[in-house]
């Protein structure tokens, strides 16, 4: 009898030491309430202007105490404290962040063993980023990180399991995806989604897809007069990325938002015929010392140098199919735009009542306008008719938006003025404070993990066939 009691004494004592763990865990599953300063930051190795945009503003619930690790020397943390002090010190509506620093090569073994925060937030150098995550979400920490969250197949595998561990540990982990915030993007989700005016998304075909994006950016850029400085392994898609698996997540994940709004798109069953190809963007020794600041090739580069220039693989395609629909994407590095140019941007998404357009070039002076188009098929009358109606409607809630002919048979400006519309770094705000809420109500929708999951595993999948 003595031994049996001693046996379950045992056993009492290691479920306690097990429930004692999975609290220590689960806790911040009933940690948030939506009261001031409970959410307390952790910034993890900054290396990207984004991880500063975040703090760009002050909110309520999150405590003016940060804890940032990085290792020793590096720019990306220089580069983060100045913009946090710029917050800091500005005349208009000045943040009050009070950041305690930690640098070292074990900075992230410190991370996890201080565990002063309750939310890490990754934006850098992308190599380790979803080893980062995992370690973070192994940690019972919440993540809400930059993309892209993985760059290669066996990043994809590691992003997989850190949902799947996320879960058991009842913490969230969010990818940034900020283009929703856009009002033009909002405003063309609303009108896809009005079946009396779009129709139904067409099929496509590979040389005509439903949905095509092409987007164009540049390794150099001024910004208010300053050059923009890279940090040099930007330049090595080893630790970047390449192009394709970079740029391309916002343009999936606006795909998924606006043509399957709530849906769960199940990479294993709904994705389909994924191919690909990448070619490289030519950058000399001159060009990459503008750029970095620094005065030479780092050793990690030299293997793609042919002919005394750098070879970057940050231009690309990708085709699939999503529900039975075709799609292309196409996304290309410069090294510098023009001269009064700037970055460029062209999208269609064909429905069968109606084509929606998205340019952003030199005639709309850079900026982003939408279009619309009927399609031959459609009577004229019936498709002006449906127009009217739709904007009619848009105009209850949005009020602003506006329609008119263009000099093109057919083709229609949806008019959202420029002061309606949030700079892009305001968006940072509106997804740090979706991803606080989420904390809270612990209802984060299925779809937004089962689509960041089909995203990445189509950017991955497209570097590997790429490469092949």
């Amino acid at each position: 009898m003595k031994d049996v009691i001693m046996l379950i004494s045992l056993l009492s004592s290691i479920l306690m030491s097990c429930a004692g763990k999975s609290n220590s865990l689960n806790d911040s599953k009933t940690l948030f309430s939506g009261k001031e300063g409970e959410v307390r930051l952790i910034i993890l190795d900054p290396g990207h202007f984004h991880a500063s945009l975040l703090q760009k503003n002050s909110m309520k619930q999150v405590s003016d105490t940060m804890y940032v690790y990085a290792p020793n020397s590096s720019i990306g943390l220089d580069q983060y404290l100045s913009a946090i002090k710029s917050f800091n010190q500005r005349l208009d509506n000045p943040t009050k962040w009070k950041e305690i620093v930690y640098t070292g090569d074990d900075f992230m073994d410190k991370m996890v063993s201080d565990r002063l925060g309750n939310v890490v937030i990754l934006a850098g150098n992308n190599k380790n980023k979803s080893k980062n995550i995992a370690a973070a979400i192994d940690a019972g920490i919440n993540v809400l990180s930059d993309k892209p969250m993985a760059i290669n197949k066996h990043d994809f595998k590691k992003l997989e399991e850190a949902y799947n561990n996320a879960e058991v540990n009842n913490v969230l982990l969010y990818d940034i995806m900020t283009e929703r915030y856009d009002m033009l993007n909002i405003i063309e989700r609303e009108l896809i989604n009005n079946q009396s005016f779009f129709g139904e998304l067409e099929k496509g075909t590979s040389d005509n897809p439903a949905v095509y994006m092409e987007s164009v950016h540049h390794f150099y850029k001024e910004v208010s007069g300053a050059p923009l400085i890279r940090p040099a392994w930007y330049y090595d898609v080893e630790q970047q990325g390449e192009g394709i698996a970079d740029v391309t997540t916002h343009l999936i994940d606006l795909l998924f938002w606006k043509c399957f709004p709530i849906a769960a798109i199940d990479y294993k069953q709904d994705i389909k015929e994924i191919t690909a190809s990448h070619w490289p963007t030519s950058i000399s020794l001159q060009q990459f010392i503008k750029s970095t600041g620094e005065l030479s090739f780092p050793d990690y580069l030299q293997k793609y140098i042919e002919n005394s220039t750098l070879q970057v693989y940050s231009n690309g395609c990708i085709n699939f199919d999503v529900k039975g629909h075709k799609v292309g994407l196409k996304v290309e590095w410069n090294f510098q735009a023009p001269d009064a140019s700037s970055d460029t941007f062209m999208s269609k998404i064909e429905g069968t009542r109606a084509i929606l357009k998205t340019v952003q070039d030199k005639e709309q002076g850079f900026t982003k306008q939408l279009y619309v188009i009927k399609p031959e098929k459609v009577n004229a009358d019936d498709f002006l008719h449906n127009l009217k109606a739709t904007i009619d409607n848009i105009q209850i809630k949005y009020p602003f938006v506006t329609v008119s002919p263009t000099s093109k048979e057919h083709e229609f400006l949806i008019d959202i003025p420029i002061e309606k519309r949030d700079a892009h770094e305001s968006h940072f705000k509106y997804v740090a404070e979706s991803f606080f809420s989420y904390l809270v109500t612990q209802d984060i929708p299925e779809w937004e993990i089962s689509n960041t999951l089909a995203k990445y595993y189509i950017t991955t999948q497209a570097v590997e066939i790429a490469n092949e």
